[in-house]
């Protein structure tokens, strides 16, 4: 009975939340509360709710604070001479502009918004690929190789939005794949290298120069603070490595973090105030969501109904297929991303499949780990269940279909090479 109720939550909630009938926090928070009413916990759904919820409060303090802390790194122009001095490197080479793309979209990509990361990189490309030559669906594939590698980061949607599904510490998760993710960057660098020399050999290489600030508007130069770009600098490389090394919990970095990079770019406190306006619909958004996702969570492992249908599941699947389920879970991320919204798949989708591994000896964390080398991470930037998306090839000027058949295997590709580093450092099996 509890294993029908589980799987008609699940059913359900991707159901409303796949035809758009309703919002992911409506249905995060109604679905199950629906269920567990028929299954009769109506006495005891309260306190079920409230644990979820407290179990995922971490992690929405994190991407809150992870969001307002990037938004005045870049609202300060703490990217501004990196992305000015690679666009200065690349010239009119044809091989080095597509290569310095992926530079760039790799740290605009540091806040782990893919929406900004497009805002970013493809208005301040665009002028130099269109004068170049250069096709724009080079472009659209290369941004979106460089955000879908460091979507991984934990601050990042999906590797937050495991931690939350499996009511684990972010770091757990992302820590262990940082080798697979190294090695995905490098895939993502040689990428770039491979494309840009058939650009080279088809177009050559031209006599232009390239000024970033020209694209900025008024509104971007008057935040910008070019005097602190060391100290942005070095207050960033400590947080993260602060986040790395987890000398404090993560959420507490990123307050911390958050409040001295505020109050040194902007010392005047509507100034600072308005610094988190401009980030509010975006923390709101995410961490509304986070603690929507706490009550379904909660309602799901308290009622027992992960459990049960882990066990039919566990009824049905072959021994020799279930040992690995946290390759087959990291292989077949990216291609789900095409299928699956982050929150259908990290919220209703992997917390049965970690429990149906656990009986099989694979580890929460270690399914948490497999999930985030693909399902909407090298998958997000070309899935159409995305805004950001099509916000991406809306900037660029090319249709989805085009990106999609352009970056499909090498996004793939990203995935499996991750992933064998994974196998090889043991992450998982």
């Amino acid at each position: 009975m509890l294993a029908l109720l589980g799987f008609l939550t699940i059913v359900v909630f991707l159901a409303l939340i796949l035809t758009k009938r309703v919002s992911v926090i409506v249905s995060l928070i109604l679905v199950p509360v629906v269920f567990a009413l028929i299954g009769g916990f109506w006495g005891e759904m309260g306190g079920f709710m409230l644990d979820g919820v407290i179990s995922v409060v971490p992690t929405g303090i994190m991407l809150g604070f992870a969001i307002l802390y990037f938004g005045v790194m870049n609202n300060a122009g703490l990217f501004d001479p990196l992305i000015s001095r690679v666009l200065r490197a690349v010239k009119g080479d044809p091989l080095k502009v597509v290569v310095g793309t992926a530079v760039i979209a790799m740290l605009a990509h540091l806040d782990g918004s893919g929406a900004s990361t497009f805002l970013i990189t493809i208005p301040a490309l665009l002028p130099l690929y269109i004068k170049l030559g250069i096709s724009r669906i080079v472009l659209a594939g290369i941004v979106a190789l460089g955000a879908g590698v460091m979507n991984l980061l934990p601050w990042g949607g999906p590797t937050a939005r495991a931690a939350s599904a499996l009511e684990l510490d972010a770091s757990a998760i992302f820590n262990p794949v940082i080798p697979a993710m190294i090695a995905g960057i490098i895939w993502v660098l040689f990428v770039a290298y491979w494309i840009g020399r058939k650009e080279r050999k088809r177009l050559g290489i031209a006599d232009v120069e390239y000024d970033f600030h020209a694209e900025l508007s008024d509104e971007d130069k008057a935040m910008r603070r070019p005097k602190l770009f060391w100290f942005n600098l070095l207050l960033t490389i400590i947080t993260i490595v602060a986040l790395v090394k987890v000398w404090l919990p993560l959420p507490i970095i990123f307050m911390l973090a958050f409040a001295i990079a505020v109050i040194i770019n902007y010392p005047k406190p509507e100034d600072q105030m308005e610094q988190v306006r401009t980030q509010a619909v975006g923390m709101i958004t995410v961490v509304s969501i986070i603690f929507a996702a706490g009550v379904f969570t909660g309602i799901l492992s308290g009622t027992g109904m992960i459990s049960e249908m882990a066990n039919a599941l566990v009824s049905i699947i072959p021994d020799e297929v279930g040992g690995m389920m946290g390759v087959i879970v990291a292989v077949i991320g990216m291609p789900l991303s095409l299928l699956f919204t982050p929150d259908a798949f990290y919220f209703g989708v992997l917390p049965i499949v970690s429990e149906t591994a656990a009986a099989y000896g694979v580890e929460a964390a270690s399914i948490g780990s497999a999930a985030i080398l693909g399902q909407m991470t090298t998958g997000f930037p070309l899935s159409p269940l995305t805004a950001s998306t099509f916000l991406l090839i809306g900037l660029a000027g090319v249709e989805l279909a085009d990106h999609q058949k352009f970056v499909f295997k090498w996004a793939f590709g990203t995935t499996i090479v991750m992933t064998i580093v994974a196998v090889i450092t043991g992450v998982i099996i």
